[in-house]
């Protein structure tokens, strides 16, 4: 795909396009003269089917007019616009500038449905249905395709029902995951041990959450943890400053089990929640984080 990303290709176009336009004048010059009959009925003296004759007459003025206006229209398209790859246009229209002002026109249009809502608190915004109407169809338009229409997740992908916070599920931490995004970042940890004791780890790991493990080994294991601490806690129960998860409460982001453990230490993570300041407005924020906010507290 890189062949197609240098100059030669809009010079290519550039030239094609003028080149027509060309042939098109030329066309018309060329067909708009009247040759000189050599016949008395006007005819250029041939004839098809014996009585079919081709009369030597100009072409009608308005074909000519309407191809003219045609040739016209393509050059002052082409100087007002980035018709060819080598010139911006002189209106310097762009599809993206195009696409920002809509947004923008758009924005304004709809801003007095949100501005409704803009000073009520967001309790009292996950009580009204009008409210969590709109946040529905927020939520469904730009969160769902990561956390699921019920907000339920997936594997990699937060659960948003089950009062598991991974930066904390207050009002206020919601509103700032949604304006400036996240990232959480678990370094490969495969070097601070052998497999033996990694597998050691695992099962240690697996113990905090309640789940069968191998004590035996979790004992042995209980001295890497060490390493480990310095994010999730001496105790486990993970850091929401920092987007540590709680390894004690048995919800598992990226699979459940001694394997699936094992895999996270040796090859680490990196998930990212991408922004959403730059789509949405404050007052869509404070309405969808309001809907979000809903899905694990009682109304």
């Amino acid at each position: 795909m890189n062949d197609f990303f240098n100059d030669f290709w809009p010079l290519l176009i550039t030239a094609v396009t003028l080149i027509g336009i060309l042939a098109c004048y030329l066309l018309l010059h060329f067909n708009s003269k009247v040759k000189k009959s050599s016949s008395s009925d006007n005819s250029t003296g041939h004839i098809w089917d014996e009585n079919i004759r081709e009369m030597n007459n100009p072409l009608p003025k308005w074909w000519m007019g309407l191809f003219i206006i045609t040739i016209i229209f393509g050059l002052v398209y082409l100087w007002l616009y980035p018709g060819l790859p080598v010139h911006e246009g002189s209106l310097k229209w762009s599809q993206n500038k195009q696409y920002l002002e809509e947004v923008e026109a758009s924005k304004n249009k709809i801003q007095s449905i949100y501005s409704v809502y803009a000073s009520t608190n967001h309790k009292d915004l996950a009580k009204d249905p009008k409210a969590m109407k709109i946040g529905k169809s927020l939520f469904l338009n730009n969160c769902a395709q990561c956390h699921g229409s019920d907000g339920k997740g997936s594997i990699g992908f937060p659960n948003l029902t089950d009062d598991d916070w991974l930066y904390g599920g207050s009002i206020g931490d919601i509103v700032t995951t949604i304006k400036n995004g996240r990232k959480g970042v678990m370094p490969p940890m495969g070097n601070i041990g052998s497999d033996k004791e990694i597998e050691q780890l695992a099962h240690y790991v697996q113990g905090l959450s309640g789940a069968i493990y191998n004590s035996g080994l979790a004992q042995l294991g209980k001295v890497r943890f060490g390493s480990c601490a310095a994010c999730h806690g001496a105790d486990g129960k993970g850091n929401q400053k920092i987007g540590a998860p709680n390894l004690t409460d048995d919800i598992w982001l990226h699979g459940v089990g001694i394997n699936a453990i094992k895999k996270r230490i040796y090859e680490g993570k990196v998930n990212e929640m991408p922004e959403w300041s730059s789509r949405l407005t404050d007052e869509q924020i404070h309405i969808l984080s309001s809907y979000v906010w809903s899905f694990s507290n009682d109304n």
